[in-house]
């Protein structure tokens, strides 16, 4: 099994929220208000519907992109400065998004500030795995995630009462503002451990090349559930519009999927930290399959909503688990290497989910591409139940019992 990463001093409450969560609500916060935006923004410069989703999956692209270098940019200058460098850059990336006079700039910007968001949040992954006592690993992170979410779930919200009082480009700016304050935020409040080093500098390929099996197998589990997850924001407005619902009835819908997913992030990082990660990935990933197989079945506003409450609870109940398994199972050297390859495969799975329902779709039936995600989840629950207790001495109560007798364990 591969050793839990190094630890230092654990951060105290009062720099967890300023340095490391608050830091990541305001940033999501204004990536949340350009996303609903991102299309009517292409079209306003030119584009067709088609050329406008483009633009809205550069967002993605992006972001895949900037896993690996991210990792090796938070090794080499260290975690709190890739923050600090990213939130900087985002400021660059959202101002020329504000001014872009064509949809080619437009989509350059928002693919940059993809790869700036895989390096802010591989940072703050980073510095947690690190710095975080095992015991209360899962539940830091789970509350990393789902401060994440809560971002992004406000933020629309926030840009809704921007744009009606400026303008479009007005959501912009305010994600704009929204990263000069993170930059601020982790300029003025320092790390904890003011002696970790930047890192050992590791190639990246070198770290591929040592822990190709945990990625090849384990990593293969953080894929599909990627799949998964990154399907649900596809799925449910497409079916809506299937079933005849009005946009607005299906933003109803979708808001109140996202309100249930942030239920649950805290319990879920407590009961990884007691039970195991297990005890939350299985569940969690078993409800996310049964919603989506369900959700073909749905007939109108009533049943949809049942079921997108469901995919919400589903995906609630996993939050924090891919940070949380790759904290595990991430080397003391090149880990942040690691954790740059371990997003680069839940990022991929993010983007090939909405492909495998569009390919339904495409083929005459958007129910058999929500019905093979759907799969995928119920899938995703069996390759983690049979890697996870190889690959992460906490998947379990016996993977703890074991790694105790074995002397891996205080």
């Amino acid at each position: 099994m591969t050793s839990p990463a190094a630890r230092t001093t654990s951060p105290g409450r009062r720099t967890l929220a300023l340095g490391v969560f608050l830091p990541v609500v305001v940033f999501e916060t204004g990536l949340g208000a350009i996303l609903p935006v991102v299309a009517l923004t292409a079209v306003d410069l030119g584009a067709d519907v088609a050329t406008a989703g483009v633009v809205v999956a550069l967002l993605a692209v992006g972001q895949i992109l900037g896993d690996v270098p991210a990792g090796a940019i938070a090794a080499r200058f260290g975690d709190r400065r890739a923050m600090l460098g990213a939130s900087v850059a985002a400021v660059l990336a959202l101002t020329a998004a504000a001014l872009a006079p064509s949809v080619v700039v437009l989509g350059l910007s928002l693919l940059a500030l993809g790869a700036i968001n895989a390096v802010f949040m591989l940072a703050r992954h980073s510095y947690l795995t690190e710095t975080t006592p095992v015991m209360r690993r899962a539940r830091m992170l789970s509350t990393l995630g789902g401060l994440q979410r809560v971002g992004t779930f406000i933020g629309p919200f926030v840009g809704a009462g921007v744009i009606h009082l400026t303008g479009l480009r007005g959501v912009y700016w305010l994600a704009v503002g929204t990263s000069v304050v993170t930059a601020a935020i982790v300029a003025l409040v320092p790390d904890v451990d003011h002696r970790r080093p930047a890192g050992p500098r590791v190639p990246t390929w070198h770290v591929l090349r040592d822990h190709r099996q945990v990625l090849w197998t384990l990593g293969l589990g953080v894929l599909m559930v990627g799949a998964v997850r990154g399907s649900r924001q596809t799925v449910l407005p497409l079916w809506s519009e299937h079933l005849g619902l009005a946009p607005a009835t299906t933003s109803i819908v979708f808001g109140i999927a996202g309100a249930v997913d942030m239920l649950l992030f805290y319990p879920a990082g407590r009961l990884m930290d007691r039970r195991g990660r297990l005890w939350t990935a299985i569940p969690s990933m078993l409800v996310l399959g049964a919603g989506f197989l369900a959700l073909p079945f749905t007939t109108g506003f009533a049943s949809i909503t049942a079921v997108a409450m469901v995919i919400g609870l589903g995906n609630g109940m996993g939050a924090g688990i891919l940070m949380t398994l790759g904290a595990d199972v991430a080397p003391p050297t090149g880990r942040a290497q690691f954790l740059g390859l371990w997003r680069l495969c839940q990022d991929a799975g993010g983007a090939a989910g909405p492909l495998l329902v569009a390919g339904g779709a495409a083929v005459g039936s958007l129910a058999a591409g929500i019905w093979a995600v759907g799969g995928v989840g119920v899938a995703s629950a069996g390759v983690l139940a049979r890697w996870a207790p190889r690959w992460s001495v906490h998947a379990s109560g016996a993977t703890r019992r074991r790694a105790r007798e074995a002397g891996l364990l205080d």
